[in-house]
């Protein structure tokens, strides 16, 4: 009975584990068609001793990136531009595909530990913003001894 329960369990968690990773592809179509901003791919990632957070932004300038950061939780926005001055739209030029976004996007984490703000460091490269938090405090494990 045991082996079937765990078996479940497994199904559900992979279930649930699809649909959070289907989230963010919902949430970007529903944006496409809204004037929300989209909701960039993000991996968060922690050890002992730091948090990180990369999230991919093709296509954004590095100016254009804001922030905003407090000790557990990190909001991230961006703005993209078409290259051309008129919503992308080039005289003469006729367009047979255009897939390409040019709108804002932004993502807020709440923390899974708070992190020491002065010590926060940020890198974007081709494409990808990684935020890399030290932890404020360890977390620590008691051992409690039973009478």
């Amino acid at each position: 009975m045991n082996e079937k329960k765990g078996k479940a369990e497994e199904i559900i968690d992979n279930m649930l584990q699809t649909i959070k990773e289907r989230q963010v592809d919902l949430d970007n179509a529903i944006a496409e068609y809204t004037s929300r901003p989209f909701k960039p791919a993000m991996d968060v990632m922690e050890d002992d001793n730091q948090i990180v957070v990369k999230t991919d932004l093709p296509g954004v300038k590095r100016e254009d990136i804001q922030i905003d950061l407090t000790e557990d939780t990190l909001e991230i926005s961006a703005e993209s531009s078409p290259e051309s001055e008129e919503e992308g739209e080039e005289e003469g030029v006729v367009y047979h595909r255009k897939e390409r976004r040019y709108s804002s996007a932004a993502r807020t984490l709440i923390l899974p530990a708070k992190v020491k703000l002065g010590e926060v460091s940020a890198k974007f490269d081709n494409g990808v913003l990684t935020v890399t938090m030290p932890k404020l405090e360890k977390k620590e494990t008691f051992n409690v001894k039973v009478d």
